[in-house]
């Protein structure tokens, strides 16, 4: 429940606090992004920074909700009263975090910030580091049976006391990379960006005190918590909601694993997430350690959009009463079960959340999204070693309001410019555009993915492949259909043609094959045929959607590139006929 006490810092200084706040995230994560090494860090933007009060709970985070309690692991074997200015700390260890770091490539570093002698908060940078050794290069794979084929595992470690690195520690991380002046690179950009976060929270606490910015925190957490839980209670009735929803498979030959979620409000107004009817933990690598703080962090981050002026943190979590897991399922699974491509089940995870929200709102929630594909294209050329890990946008479900997004990389990341990826690998980009059709149709049209063909320029390479939702579509809402699916090709439109498993590795690769890469697209909202015939119109000229689709799938005629208003309404007028997925019919079937 709300945490309530008397108030000591003002409206307008909490306003200032949480704006300059903000900046200093901003700030580190410019800087991270312009001294960091790997293109994964530096071009794809997959870091996050977060300030934390003095306890170490998250009092000012950005639109990333997939972590839990940071700071947590690290005073389980550092306590609070320990602690010195200067002191830095590293983990990547997700079993020993509980998921709060949920696959090894993330590096998190997390430093205490004081002024004079008193504690005032932790700031953090974390970062996915591109190769930390492991099966293959990239350190994640389909392949892997077991966590400690994924790469190194640091537990919670002091790096630095009192200006002294342990210089031996990182030299054993970066031994075993099989990129090591790359990942030095990238750890010194961390570390400087941490250290410039842990300077700008020092200035707030020399302008204010010590004690305005502990209640600043404090005001911060307790105003997002009160939002969430009023959000919550204005969408679930008393009673227990439920909503499933499954990923394809464990690129192992098992699956599909189905994710099976219940909301219960009390009449007391108590709120709790049961996630222990979700199927067992997988032999593959596609396990999600869900930290508790994770559902609390996802809705927060649902409910607080449009809400000027608050932040996501702590709060969010605090707002969930309890968090039921069962022990060796696919959210909560037994070391050493592999996680390095959690991703996919992380993406349906938050997809059925919004689920929970549909049902309970009956329809007002988005529609479902494709999960972000990965590529790692691997080889050697012109006598070096080189990795190319393309993570690849997908389509956003549609919105009661608004079409899907179209073509986003996870929530803030980005895609590879053309220019960057033909000059630091070994491929020509020979097509980039929307994956036409692939945006679930509605009254508001879910989001394309993209397509993407890549020209192996070296002599031989391998590559990688991670696609979900073949099987199993994004779905809709109100009426609205499936987004569609992604898929890889090799050679395609020739004679060598083939389809290559959705979650696979190790096909091998020569000079002048060509990848042809499609993603997947959002499920769409409410239904096609109430789409005003002159939006149809602009999706098809604008490459969302072809003219076949748009007569089969909205009742739209075109002809000649213009509306046919009289095909239009016969085709409209066989809208009792048209038969639309419902999300029931595949949960019925998976159940």
């Amino acid at each position: 429940m709300n945490r309530r006490h008397e108030a000591i810092c003002d409206p307008v200084s909490l306003e200032i606090i949480r704006g300059a706040a903000r900046a200093a995230q901003s700030e580190m994560e410019a800087l991270l992004e312009r001294t960091a090494m790997s293109a994964f860090i530096r071009e794809k933007k997959d870091f996050y920074t977060a300030i934390f009060d003095a306890s170490g709970a998250m009092a000012v985070g950005s639109d990333l909700p997939i972590f839990g309690d940071i700071v947590g692991p690290v005073l389980q074997h550092y306590p609070l009263e320990t602690m010195q200015p200067g002191d830095l700390y590293w983990y990547n260890d997700c079993y020993g975090s509980r998921g709060a770091v949920s696959h090894s490539n993330d590096q998190v570093f997390l430093a205490p910030v004081f002024l004079d002698t008193i504690r005032v908060g932790f700031v953090m940078g974390w970062a996915h580091f591109s190769d930390i050794g492991g099966l293959r290069p990239g350190s994640l794979s389909p392949d892997a049976t077991d966590h400690f084929q994924e790469g190194i595992i640091i537990p919670p470690v002091r790096l630095v006391r009192g200006g002294e690195t342990n210089d031996d520690l990182l030299r054993a991380f970066w031994r075993n990379s099989r990129f090591p002046l790359q990942s030095q690179g990238d750890t010194r950009a961390l570390m400087a960006a941490v250290r410039l976060g842990e300077a700008r929270v020092a200035e707030l606490a020399a302008r204010f005190g010590a004690d305005v910015l502990a209640d600043a925190f404090a005001q911060l957490l307790a105003r997002t918590e009160s939002l969430v839980r009023a959000k919550l209670a204005a969408a679930f009735p008393v009673g227990t909601t439920r909503f499933a929803d499954a990923i394809d498979g464990d690129g192992q030959g098992n699956g599909p694993f189905v994710l099976r979620l219940a909301l219960t409000r009390t009449a007391d107004d108590r709120f709790i997430l049961d996630a222990t009817e979700t199927d067992d933990q997988a032999p593959g690598p596609v396990n999600l350690l869900m930290h508790p703080d994770v559902p609390g962090m996802a809705l927060g981050l649902y409910f607080l959009q449009g809400e000027v002026g608050q932040v996501l943190n702590a709060g969010g979590p605090r707002a969930i009463d309890e968090v039921r897991l069962r022990e060796g399922s696919l959210l909560w699974p037994r070391s050493p079960a592999p996680l390095g491509l959690r991703g996919l089940t992380m993406m349906r995870l938050l997809a059925a959340l919004h689920g929970l929200v549909a049902v309970a709102r009956g329809g007002e929630a988005p529609a479902a999204h494709s999960a972000y594909v990965l590529l790692a294209l691997r080889g050697e050329h012109a006598g070096k070693r080189f990795l190319m890990s393309d993570g690849v946008a997908v389509g956003y479900g549609a919105r009661p309001f608004a079409d899907g997004v179209d073509a986003v990389y996870f929530v803030a990341q980005e895609n590879y410019p053309v220019e960057f990826m033909e000059l630091t690998y070994p491929v020509r980009l020979r097509h980039y555009g929307l994956h036409r059709d692939s945006g679930g149709a509605g009254r508001f049209r879910g989001g394309c993915g993209v397509v993407r063909e890549y020209e192996v320029l070296c002599d031989l390479a391998q590559v990688a492949i991670r696609i979900d939702s073949v099987k199993n579509p994004p779905w809709g809402v109100a009426g609205g259909r499936n987004g569609g699916s992604g898929r890889i090709l090799l050679n395609p439109g020739t004679p060598e043609e083939r389809l290559l498993p959705p979650l696979s590795d190790g096909t091998v690769l020569r000079r002048g094959d060509v990848l042809r890469l499609e993603t997947g697209g959002g499920g769409g909202w409410g239904h096609p045929f109430d789409r005003p015939a002159e939006l149809v119109l602009e999706d098809v000229r604008g490459g969302a959607v072809s003219p076949e689709a748009a007569a089969r799938d909205y009742g739209v005629a075109i002809a000649a590139g213009a509306l046919d208003t009289a095909g239009t309404v016969a085709l409209r007028a066989q809208r009792g006929a048209v038969k639309l997925f419902h999300r029931k019919d595949y949960v019925d079937a998976v159940a």
